[in-house]
């Protein structure tokens, strides 16, 4: 399965992140919370760009953005129906590497994560990671999360600064994944940063120091994962790695690389929706003070509100697919090699979906969301994720922490597609 031999773990100098930008002036500042997105892109971080998704639902469900290049989806039919066409793939035909990452470590791990991968090779190894994530009992994760929530809060409320919500939000995701996966709790710290590096470099519109920066985490985030799946072979048995491994042994020639990359795949996909997640619940309860009594103590109403969070104002906003061959979505003729953008955001506000989407209920009633995606790549870690933004918001509420500063206008990581709020930067 697994060689015997121990690789070395590679440390390099963690620079510090690009702080956000100073606080604009009131008039610029009502000028951005008033104007409507400029496109789907820049709805990702507006601080209201629910009314904009709402007219596109109700406008322009399938559309053609010349800004973006694009075709865009926003009805909830529409992006099922893409979601779900095999034509519409999660790369480009010709490039299943971006070219920013080609040849470097981050292109390895990105071409062996199943959930960049399509057609056979893609229905040959999802079930893997299924079955990976099926070894993690719903007993035994809801431990590892209550006791990472507890260790990442304890003596915070000694901080009286709001950010001190942040590294929490992101961390806890991170520290419960890797958790799981058999890292060595005295790793887990420091593999904060190289998964956020990691995930930077994703994007399209990755800086050049960015993808560098990405590049140097996936070594290291390599290295330790080789180093966890020798060291803890006989430690964990049962876990995660081990359990992929075993699935991936007869369809995969090279199935230590492809153990390694999905397991960095599951700590990346984790952290920003994650960590999007619990902040962007956090933002729910301090704009709302009066879910705080109603969710107090109460885990399975805690369960209920990150679900409606989910829905209301999704940490993953859209997703990408490219058209594989020339053919028609929704009756739409569309040509090989073009993009979609799909709004999961907007979906989940079309009132097909959900009936009088603009109001926020928390014990909503037959609730449809569309923010883990839907078919083929519908992320397995979907019930992983929100566990692990429900106990990490109780716990906060637990904790008796003020909350109350987190409300007001809000800074919002820059991203193309993920909703992360800046916990304790406000505008």
């Amino acid at each position: 399965m697994i060689g015997s031999s121990r690789p070395r773990l590679i440390v390099l100098p963690r620079q510090p992140n690009v702080q956000p930008s100073p606080p604009p002036t009131a008039a610029s500042e009502h000028q951005r919370t008033t104007m409507p997105p400029a496109h789907p892109i820049a709805a990702v971080t507006h601080p209201n760009p629910y009314p904009y998704y709402e007219r596109l639902v109700a406008e322009r469900p399938l559309y053609y953005d010349t800004e973006l290049a694009c075709w865009v989806v926003s009805s909830a039919a529409v992006v099922t129906a893409i979601l779900t066409d095999p034509n519409c793939r999660v790369r480009p035909v010709a490039e299943p590497v971006p070219p920013s990452l080609s040849g470097s470590p981050a292109g390895e791990l990105f071409r062996r994560l199943v959930r960049m991968t399509d057609g056979r090779e893609h229905e040959r190894l999802r079930p893997a990671i299924a079955t990976a994530l099926d070894t993690v009992t719903k007993p035994d994760s809801e431990t590892t999360i209550q006791r990472w929530a507890t260790t990442l809060l304890a003596g915070r409320d000694d901080d009286p600064s709001p950010g001190k919500f942040a590294n929490y939000a992101m961390g806890l995701p991170v520290y419960v994944v890797g958790s799981l996966l058999g890292i060595a709790d005295a790793h887990l710290g420091q593999i904060v940063p190289w998964v956020d590096d990691f995930t930077r470099c994703l994007t399209p519109k990755s800086t050049p120091e960015q993808v560098e920066r990405g590049k140097d985490a996936a070594v290291q985030l390599t290295s330790l994962i080789r180093a966890t799946c020798h060291d803890r072979e006989s430690e964990l048995p049962n876990g995660p790695l081990h359990s992929l491994a075993h699935a991936l042994t007869s369809i995969e020639d090279n199935t230590e690389e492809a153990v390694i990359a999905n397991g960095v795949g599951l700590l990346a996909q984790t952290y920003e929706a994650t960590g999007g997640l619990i902040g962007n619940t956090l933002l729910a309860l301090a704009s709302r003070p009066e879910l705080l009594q109603q969710v107090a103590s109460d885990l399975e109403r805690t369960r209920q509100l990150v679900h409606e969070v989910l829905r209301f104002d999704s940490p993953i906003q859209n997703t990408r697919r490219f058209v594989a061959t020339d053919g028609a979505i929704a009756g739409q003729p569309v040509t090989a090699g073009e993009m979609v953008l799909i709004v999961l955001a907007a979906a989940n506000r079309d009132p097909l979906a959900n009936p009088n989407p603009e109001r926020f209920a928390v014990q909503r009633s037959h609730r449809r969301l569309f923010t883990f995606g839907a078919g083929p790549h519908a992320c397995p870690g979907a019930a992983l994720a929100s566990t692990i933004a429900t106990i990490g918001v109780n716990q906060i509420i637990a904790s008796g922490l003020d909350i109350g500063p987190l409300a007001g206008a809000v800074v919002y990581r820059p991203s193309a597609n993920a909703r992360v709020p800046i916990l304790g930067f406000t505008k």
